[in-house]
């Protein structure tokens, strides 16, 4: 339960970063529900119908195995008809802000660093805006590696998110007419 709530407060705070939301055909969710979550490989699929429109977004959250705090989470919408996505990262307090974070996928060459937008109580996000050639990459790739700095050492940390089932939670929120 507390996952829904960190995906619809990171849905609004989507929208309050500029990107919006995205908003389902006027049939609604299947059967008429209110809300919909769905698991798919290492990610969710998380819809809420509210004021006449649906709104859709995949992620992920990772938690520390030793203390069961969360230590990220990604949260993707559907951008540019499709061609595109658009989401945040919500990585934790410690990290130098001023590096921002390097994404590979797989093996491939590093994207352009990512900057930090703000840190709040959740951690401190980095909005993320991926083309469609990144999209196809993401589709066709099993992780996505992040690395950034300790504030206090310098020293890299890395993290890893897995691209299982990524394809099919993409699809899925397609498959829901969001838009």
């Amino acid at each position: 339960m507390q996952h829904v709530h960190i995906v619809f407060a990171m849905i609004s705070c989507l929208a309050l970063l500029g990107g919006g939301t995205i908003a389902a055909a006027a049939q609604g969710l299947p059967g008429g529900a209110s809300s919909l979550n769905e698991a798919h490989g290492d990610w969710s699929v998380a819809c809420a119908a509210r004021g006449g429109s649906v709104q859709c977004a995949i992620s992920q959250s990772q938690v520390s195995g030793q203390n069961g705090q969360r230590v990220l989470t990604i949260e993707l919408r559907a951008a540019e008809g499709w061609e595109a996505i658009n989401g945040v990262l919500i990585l934790p307090f410690g990290l130098r802000l001023d590096d921002g974070v390097t994404l590979a996928i797989d093996e491939s060459a590093a994207l352009p660093t990512q900057r930090f937008s703000t840190c709040l109580p959740a951690g401190c996000l980095v909005p993320l805006a991926f083309d469609a050639g990144t999209v196809s990459a993401l589709r066709a790739g099993s992780a996505l590696a992040l690395t950034a700095a300790a504030n206090d050492t310098g020293q890299e940390v890395s993290f890893s998110i897995s691209l299982t089932g990524f394809t099919t939670a993409l699809n899925r929120i397609a498959q829901l007419g969001a838009i």
